[in-house]
């Protein structure tokens, strides 16, 4: 790679920062430029329900530095991408060059509210979780639709407010990633501080304009003060219509990061790793995750070695404050193999053994380095 290639990164997130950092950590002189979307700039989303949800002054310390990277910054969206000519256009009429691509722009919150229903409330940017904090001040009810990471996290933060909570989903508390036997742990858990679930048979469907209430496929119908919707995320692909690089589930993207078009690579939450072997098509949208493309897109833009894998198996999340982390693969099937401590008083440690002879580790509100969880888990 010759000193004046120039590199354009679109998305300020995790993945992108991580990305153009790595890049200049790996001897990229050339021009760098970081497109993104938010008006303050890069920062972190995991605290934005884990944090942020119930200490103002957190907004504060989410910033992602971007000191040091002589990088151009433009803060508008990317609307347009043009792969023949190699440019992207922005909403404020920036058209950027570019010899190498990599596109991290991240997902938007799902959302379940019909066309022009007003009052959907979603977490997933820091408005977001201002805008939820505000509510959380007054509300005396609250129903979140979604029991995955963040919805349970959500409705921890409004358990430790005093604010009656009920979690509806088509699935057991967290099920979907975590298996039966921690999702049982769990959902005993979030009930003794009062957050009630209600297992639907189908998809729930927002009621009230604005949005008050939910309407199950059984008929039943809940009504609060405060709904959340926690239903996944959306890649953020509509800037790349025309190119053929994204698709239902974002954009693909195989071992190196790089996706089906020449130069152009990508990282994160905006993207699906290709089926490899028996593995289908899946979206991986963690954060851990976001860091380790990151840095496998800076090194294949450069024709470097991968500093790792692109995909690291750890994963973080609180239940009504205890911490559950997990390294290795999900989700877990069956019970434990190996139980240290005890998961009833919210102090153990499991192992998970799957048949390629590696094993997932979990630190069930242990305090746990993952390093020590990476060894058990042989990754």
């Amino acid at each position: 790679m010759t000193a004046a290639r120039s590199v354009l990164v679109v998305g300020e997130s995790l993945a992108g920062t991580t990305a153009a950092r790595h890049l200049r950590t790996l001897g990229h002189a050339g021009p760098l430029t970081l497109v993104g979307a938010e008006e303050q700039g890069a920062y972190s989303r995991p605290p934005l329900s884990k944090v942020v949800l119930k200490d103002p002054s957190a907004d504060q310390s989410l910033g992602l530095a971007l000191d040091g990277l002589d990088a151009d910054v433009i803060r508008s969206p990317a609307v347009v991408a043009d792969t023949e000519r190699r440019t992207v256009t922005t909403a404020d009429g920036h058209r950027i060059g570019y010899d190498a691509l990599i596109v991290a722009t991240g997902a938007d919150a799902r959302r379940l509210a019909a066309p022009g229903q007003r009052g959907e409330l979603v977490l997933r940017t820091l408005e977001d979780a201002r805008r939820l904090r505000s509510r959380l001040a007054d509300a005396r009810s609250a129903i979140v639709v979604g029991a995955g990471f963040l919805g349970m996290e959500v409705a921890g933060a409004c358990a430790a407010r005093g604010i009656p909570v009920t979690v509806v989903d088509t699935d057991r508390p967290l099920q979907r990633v975590l298996g039966a036997y921690l999702s049982a742990e769990i959902t005993a858990r979030a009930a003794a501080h009062g957050i009630r679930f209600v297992q639907a048979t189908g998809f729930a469907t927002l009621t009230g304009d604005p949005v008050d209430g939910v309407a199950l496929p059984d008929g039943t119908e809940l009504t609060a003060d405060l709904v959340v919707t926690c239903a996944g995320e959306v890649p953020c692909v509509d800037w790349l219509a025309g190119t053929g690089l994204a698709g239902r589930l974002g954009v693909g993207i195989d071992h190196a990061c790089a996706t089906t078009v020449p130069g152009v690579f990508a990282a994160g939450d905006v993207t699906y790793l290709h089926a490899q072997g028996t593995q289908p098509d899946r979206r991986a949208p963690f954060w851990s995750n976001a860091v380790a493309q990151g840095r496998a897109a800076a090194a294949s833009v450069l024709g470097l070695p991968l500093p790792g894998p692109a995909q690291d198996d750890y994963f973080w999340t609180e239940v009504t404050g205890l911490s559950v982390k997990i390294v290795g693969r999900l989700p877990l099937l069956g019970e434990p193999a190996a139980v240290q401590g005890s998961v009833a008083d919210g102090r153990a440690l499991l192992t998970w053994n799957h048949a390629d002879g590696t094993s997932t580790a979990v630190a069930y509100g242990l305090r746990k380095p993952v390093a020590a969880l990476r060894a058990l888990a042989g990754t």
